[in-house]
């Protein structure tokens, strides 16, 4: 079993003996859809490495006491992002007039109801795999706590600050003509970031000599955030 199926396996039966709500805990019970499994293993898996605050099927609820249910919920503490896989045939290339207006109603709502919200076409997790990836760490960064270690030096600190701002592999040679400082210097210091007392970096490249190093985005998950105490709907008016 690879790293995938597993870490997969346990959020998929965590995510169900969690619930309550037996409508969506039927559905994570049905499995996810290709394309969202798709998605998870290409694209989120890969550049996350983990699950945390990520919710499948997630419902919510319309103002015609009906039931709709996203692709994925992330939610890290009191704020919400949504992320639907859209197929090429259902959403594009077959979608009629009531379907098309219900699509753009939908992701109107859910953005004027505070979500973050992107939609990603599956064609593209196929094609263009590597945008997705810089999507998913862009829409990540929407989330991640402004919060920094209180024992971190003032550049330790701008070194983190710099990943967070960039969300992609930074050098040494980058950090050091932000900061004003040697190449050498700097690399002792994301060198610093990456050590188990802090892992607040990860080495995104090298072997022998590391090359780049991007936001541990796992530790992120470690700083101040609260899930949300009851899995509350949102009062979206969605046309049937």
């Amino acid at each position: 079993m690879s790293r995938f199926d597993e870490a997969f396996q346990n959020w998929l039966e965590a995510s169900i003996q969690e619930e309550k709500n037996l409508r969506r805990r039927e559905r994570l019970k049905s499995g996810l859809g290709h394309g969202s499994m798709t998605f998870l293993k290409h694209i989120w898996y890969p550049v996350v490495g983990n699950f945390d605050h990520l919710y499948a099927e997630w419902e919510v609820k319309d103002f015609h006491n009906g039931y709709r249910y996203l692709d994925f919920a992330y939610m890290p503490g009191n704020v919400r992002g949504g992320i639907e896989i859209q197929g090429y045939g259902p959403h594009a290339k077959d979608l009629d007039k009531r379907r098309f207006k219900d699509l753009c109603m939908r992701h109107s709502l859910l953005a004027l109801d505070g979500w973050i919200f992107i939609p990603i076409a599956y064609p593209s997790i196929i094609d263009e795999p590597k945008f997705c990836e810089q999507l998913v760490l862009s829409f990540i960064g929407k989330f991640l706590s402004t919060d920094i270690p209180i024992e971190l030096s003032w550049l330790e600190a701008e070194i983190v600050r710099f990943a967070r701002r960039l969300l992609r592999p930074i050098t040494p040679k980058e950090v050091a003509d932000h900061l004003g400082i040697t190449p050498h210097y700097a690399r002792r210091l994301l060198n610093k970031l990456t050590t188990p007392e802090y892992r607040l970096l990860k080495i995104a490249s090298g072997n022998l000599r590391i090359r780049t190093y991007r936001l541990n985005l796992e530790k992120q998950n470690d700083l101040p955030y609260n899930r949300p105490h009851t899995k509350s709907v949102t009062s979206m008016d969605i046309t049937s």
